[in-house]
Parts: structure tokens; C-alpha cells; sequence
């Protein structure tokens, strides 16, 4: 470890503090290290990772502890490091030049730029040989012929900023009823229907493509959909991404059966995953589904949860200098612990003596059904419940004795705000009151730490120091969980906070001439180019949830001006949607709105709570619920309440079936659309 740290030692990012250290002179981002950049004529050296990446570790192991390579670095090169979860918006605009220069991308992110920040190289991981290569190459280069690389960043530049360049479009929505069978049809020789998910490897969870796929059963009847999200969700629950002893889900698989997973752990992966279980557990019953949820909600109270109520933000991958050593196990260490009961747990979790994975190591993971165990160990399905129970308690005692994966403990709002919801669809699926506690905490952390009075919001926390300002994905993903929030507690504040963060977001992200908004406020745009997140991928993307926003809201507030917005952003992408809906789905899910207009169920009454309690046992994702002890501000419950009694209004566009009084009624009209 160098004795003298460098500029990093006073950033709060863990993945920063880990570079602290380096004889590599990093700055983080921002003025002062452009300014020296600039006054010295040097390159920069933009390094951008994260602090439970794999290759990350590697090179700074390899190539950033290493005095060689450090003194290259240190005298001709001002190098910064960026933590890509707090700066995604330059972490977008660099990932734009690796891509446009090599065709690929990936952490960690070694871009070469002017002292501008205009890149002309970049690459993902180098082994130190080839990292120095790439060093004294364009050393030479600027020293020789130093406009190469001015007429080389010029030019990347312009398809940086040119790259996602969006047209506004007018004209009406082209979307129908049988649309959305196309658009299934063109997705389908894409899925693993055996093994779940996309047929290649590796493999990543991509919740929001599964929710847009039950989502669009529920108003098709498709078996086919429904067979892909369950055939998934079986699959990874019972797969080596799935933790077995200590609940939650890995980043991805790396082969195509869920078996071995790169081991980190990240929030917005299981928080996403809650909502996509309970949602599933809704529509099918499956006990799976329901055991999932409490496992990972477990785990990130234990792992992920500060004592404020924030959610960390991951896991590494590594532990003791060793990928996943945390999570194996050899078969002598499960019979060293289980003794008798070893012999049923080995078969439970397919463990071989030679390892099912590497150097004798086993993934716990399962291939017979609990059927097919209960009838080779002749027992019911209490005991077998029990004994694994048990035996997972055990192993997970043994486990907390080794030595645990790092944990990055910033806090970052986007992920809170996707953890929020996971608690809250886990609440409306199972009533579990101590679900809602953690979602009130959370957001009560959210807006005492991370929202201003001005609605403006920062994007991280740590050590009560909060200092990024917020991208749109904070303020989108945080506007989705309150209104999510409202709907599970009809406390109208959470409503009209989703309401300002929106309307802040109108004001300060949007774009005129595309009908889209920036990632980046008008008041923070400060890098070479201001982009925007268009497609939805393993998170939804920022505009995507805009406009869904801009949809709930607009059937809220009867606001016509967000749904026509909503309607304007739609347009934009509707023909990549329905070319590609695996990186349009959340766009698809807005889609099918339109296409399937909401029911607006008004519960008004002292029983409003137990109520839609019983309603939110079905899987309703077509309806939005309002309402309380009273009639409240909101225009669609005026004059809705009866004294006395607790009175249910099922409407559509504002238009209300016959009042009921209990849930099973309020169903059947649910059930029939066209009543």
C-alpha cells in the first residue's frame, strides 16, 4: 500500500477509497483534475468501475498497484477515477466511445482523452503488459503527431453526441389489440422456454422484460408468455444465481442453465426481483414464488439495510482474494456440518465429490424436484421443508464465520427507490405489515437526506454526506415508488411529492425538440455531450419510467398534459418496441395501457385498507387504486363517500360502474371490461 494516499482518500464512494491507496495519482472527477489536465498539457486517463466488479480489482491489482506502470501514468497523464454508480452520466458518455471504437464495452472503463475530455481511445480490461503498450503508444503519438489525436477525439466526439439523436414524432399511436401478439411473436425465438430467459449466455435476470411478458398475458390469455416468465423465474429460483443459504440473487449467470453465477450481488437486481416474484406469486399461487421474496428480503435486511433505513447498494463478488470462495462448498465441508443429514442436502442441491463447479467446489443448486426427493428419502412435504430448513441454517452459521464479500455502502437513490417498491408490491402481495414499515422508513430516509425543499434531489449518501446532484433516473425511479407508496397507504403526500419531482423534472430534463428528457438537469451539464436513456435493459430506462409517470399521474390528477406527453414519448420509440421488446419493455408495458385503458378503483370508507388488502391477492396490473377514510383532494373521489359504510367505484376514464360494497363484487367488474 502506497503511504501517501492520493486525491481519492477524501471521497466517500467505496469503490474511490479503494484506489486511495494506488501510487497511481488519481483525482475523482471534476474541476480541479481538467484544470491540471489542461495548464500541463496532459492526456487523461479516465478509469470507470465500480466496487463489486471482478476485472476491476484485477487491474488495479496488476496495473494500478504497480510503481511501473504508476510512474508512466503519473508523469504524462492526469488520471481520474470514476465510480460509475454515483456518475452514470459519464460513465454513458465514455461506454458511447468505447463502443463507437471497438465495438464492445464492460468495467472497468479505460478511456484516453484531451485534457477537454474528449476521448480518442478506449478499451474495457488490460493485463499490465498490454496496458503499458497502450500508455507509451499514444505517448508517442502525442509526442510526434499530436494532431492525430485532436482530429481522432473530434470525431468521437460528434458520434458520441450524434448517437442517440431523437426525432419527435406526431403522429398517432399505431399500436392495437393485435399488435401486441406480434410483438410477441417476434420475441419468442429469442426465449429459452426450457431453461428460462433469452437462449445465449451469459445470462441476466431482466425483470422488467418478464413483467412486460405478464403483463401482456393478462390482457392475451398467451400460455406461451406465461410459460416463458414462469419457466424463468422456476429456473433461477432453483439456480446456482439464486443463494440458497442466505437468500437474494447474483448479478447474472455466465452459462446458459442459471448454474454459475458472477457471484456479486446488487441491489437494484433483487429489488427489482421482489416486485417481479410477488407480481408472479399474484397470478399463479406458486409458494416458490412467495418463498423467494421473504429469502431476499431477508437477505437485504441483514446485508443491504442501513440503520437509518437507506439500502447499500452491493455485494462484491469476491472474498478472501477469491471469486465467490464466500458462497461454495466442497461435499467433505456439507457432511463435516450435517452429519446425517448431509446425504439429503447434497442430493437437494445436486453436490458432487469432484465439485459441480471448479477445484472441487459446489454451486448449490437444484435439479430434482421436491417430488422426485421426497420420494427417494420416503417423506412428506413438512419434513422435507423442515430438514432443509434446518440444514441451511446451519451451513449459514458456518458461513457467517468466513471471511465476507466487501460491501459498498453508499447509499444512491435510483436503487433506494426500486428497493422501496420491491417492499411495497411485497406488501400489497402479502400483507405483511413489517414489508410497509420498511418501505415508510425508506422513504422517509429518501426525503430527509436525498429531496430538498426545491424538489431537487441528490443522487448519493454516505457518512450524512450527500453531494451528486440527481440524474433522472433518481427522480423517476423515486416518483414511481411514492406513487406506488400512495397506492399502498392512500396518504395523499406521497401522491403529490411523486407530482412535484415530476413537475420539477418537466422543467429541468426536458427536451422541446425530441418530446424526451436529458439524463442530466439543465443546471448540471456540465461534459462534452448531454444524452439520454432510451432503452430499458437490466434497469428500465430513465425515459421510459418518465413516461409511465407521466401516465399514472395524468389518470390521478386528470391531467391531460402529462398523458399526452406520455402519448408524444410512446410515439418516438413504438416502432424499436415493436422490433425489439426485450430492450423496450417497460415502454411496452405504457403501450399496453393505451391500448388497454386502466381501471381507476376508488375505495372510500373506514374498511378501504382491508378491502384492497383482498384485492391486491389478484394480479391486477391494469388497475390503479385511490381512495381512504375519507374522499381526500383527488377530483375522481368527489362525492364518492357514504356515511357510514365503505363503498367501491370501478371506473374507466373516469366513467363508474354501479358502486359495490365488497371486494369479490369490485373483482367481477374488474374481470368483465366490456360490463
Amino acid at each position: 500500500m502506497n503511504k501517501h494516499p492520493n486525491k481519492l482518500i477524501h471521497e466517500s464512494s467505496p469503490y474511490l477509497l479503494q484506489h486511495a491507496h494506488n501510487p497511481v495519482n488519481w483525482y475523482p472527477w471534476g474541476d480541479e483534475a481538467l484544470k491540471k489536465a489542461g495548464d500541463e498539457n496532459k492526456m487523461l486517463v479516465i478509469s470507470v468501475g465500480y466496487a463489486a466488479c471482478h476485472w476491476c480489482h484485477v487491474m488495479e491489482h496488476e496495473s494500478y498497484e504497480d510503481n511501473t506502470v504508476a510512474q508512466i501514468m503519473n508523469e504524462h497523464f492526469v488520471s481520474i477515477k470514476v465510480d460509475r454508480e454515483e456518475r452514470p452520466d459519464i460513465d454513458q458518455i465514455y461506454m458511447n466511445a468505447a463502443y463507437l471504437i471497438t465495438g464492445t464495452g464492460g468495467w472497468p472503463l479505460n478511456v484516453l482523452a484531451l485534457p477537454d475530455g474528449k476521448p480518442f481511445y478506449a478499451g474495457t480490461y488490460f493485463p499490465k503488459e498490454k496496458w503499458l503498450i497502450v500508455l507509451n503508444y499514444f505517448i508517442d503519438i502525442k509526442r510526434d503527431n499530436p494532431s492525430v489525436l485532436i482530429s481522432q477525439a473530434e470525431d468521437i466526439t460528434k458520434g458520441i453526441i450524434s448517437s442517440d439523436k431523437i426525432i419527435l414524432n406526431t403522429e398517432p399511436i399505431i399500436l392495437e389489440k393485435n399488435s401486441l401478439a406480434g410483438i410477441f411473436d417476434g420475441l419468442k425465438p429469442y426465449i429459452d422456454f426450457k431453461k428460462g430467459g433469452i437462449n445465449s449466455a451469459p445470462k441476466f435476470p431482466m425483470p422488467s422484460a418478464w413483467e412486460y411478458l405478464l403483463h401482456y398475458y393478462s390482457v392475451s390469455n398467451d400460455k406461451d408468455a406465461l410459460e416463458a416468465v414462469v419457466s424463468t423465474l422456476d429456473n433461477m429460483s432453483s439456480g446456482g444465481i439464486y443463494d440458497h443459504i442466505g437468500g437474494g440473487f447474483s448479478r447474472y449467470s455466465t452459462d446458459e442453465n442459471w448454474h454459475v453465477p458472477h457471484f456479486e450481488k446488487m441491489l437494484y437486481d433483487n429489488a427489482q426481483l421482489v416486485s417481479l416474484y410477488s407480481h408472479a406469486w399474484q397470478l399463479t399461487k406458486n409458494p416458490e414464488y412467495r418463498r423467494v421474496v421473504y429469502e431476499t428480503l431477508e437477505f437485504i435486511e441483514a446485508e443491504l439495510t442501513s440503520p437509518e433505513g437507506g439500502f447499500y447498494s452491493s455485494l462484491d463478488a469476491d472474498s478472501d482474494g477469491e471469486e465467490g470462495k464466500y458462497y461454495v462448498w466442497t461435499k467433505k465441508e456439507i457432511e463435516s456440518v450435517l452429519g446425517n443429514e448431509a446425504s439429503l442436502f447434497i442430493d437437494y442441491y445436486n453436490m458432487t465429490e469432484n465439485g459441480n463447479w471448479e477445484d472441487e467446489k459446489n454451486i448449490l443448486h437444484r435439479k430434482l424436484t421436491d417430488n422426485e426427493v421426497r420420494q427417494k428419502y420416503n417423506i412428506d412435504a413438512g419434513e422435507l421443508q423442515t430438514r432443509t430448513d434446518s440444514a441451511r441454517k446451519a451451513l449459514m452459521k458456518v458461513r457467517n464465520e468466513r471471511v465476507k464479500p466487501g460491501l459498498d455502502d453508499k447509499i444512491l437513490t435510483s436503487w433506494n427507490a426500486l428497493m422501496l417498491q420491491g417492499y411495497v408490491d411485497a406488501y400489497r402481495a402479502f400483507g405483511k405489515k413489517e414489508f410497509l414499515d420498511a418501505a415508510l422508513k425508506n422513504a422517509d430516509f429518501l426525503t430527509k437526506n436525498a429531496l430538498s425543499q426545491k424538489n431537487e434531489i441528490t443522487r448519493n449518501y454516505k457518512n450524512g454526506k450527500s453531494s451528486i446532484p440527481g440524474m433522472l433516473d433518481d427522480y423517476v425511479f423515486t416518483a414511481s415508488a411514492f406513487i406506488g407508496l400512495y397506492q399502498a397507504t392512500f396518504d395523499e403526500s406521497w401522491l403529490y411529492r411523486a407530482k412535484e419531482l415530476t413537475d420539477y423534472a418537466l422543467l429541468h430534463f426536458f427536451d422541446n425538440s425530441s418530446g424526451m428528457f436529458y439524463y442530466t438537469s439543465d443546471d448540471h451539464s456540465n461534459l462534452i455531450a448531454r444524452k439520454m436513456e432510451i432503452a430499458d435493459n437490466v434497469i428500465p430506462s430513465s425515459n421510459s419510467e418518465m413516461a409511465m409517470n407521466l401516465y399514472m399521474l395524468g389518470k390521478y390528477f386528470d391531467n391531460e398534459y402529462y398523458i399526452l406527453k406520455a402519448r408524444e414519448m410512446l410515439n418516438v420509440v413504438q416502432k424499436d418496441m415493436s422490433g425489439n421488446i426485450f430492450y423496450y419493455s417497460n415502454w411496452g408495458k405504457l403501450g399496453i395501457h393505451f391500448i388497454h385503458p386502466l381501471y381507476e378503483v376508488a375505495i372510500v370508507g373506514g374498511d378501504w385498507d382491508s378491502i384492497r388488502n383482498t384485492i391486491d391477492n389478484s394480479y391486477l396490473p391494469d388497475v390503479i387504486f385511490l381512495g381512504g377514510r375519507d374522499e381526500g383532494t383527488l377530483s375522481l373521489l368527489r362525492n364518492k363517500l357514504v356515511p357510514g359504510k365503505t363503498t367501491i367505484y370501478v371506473c374507466v376514464d373516469r366513467t363508474c360502474k354501479i358502486p359495490v360494497s365488497t371486494a369479490e363484487e369490485a373483482l367481477r367488474q374488474i374481470e368483465n371490461r366490456e360490463s
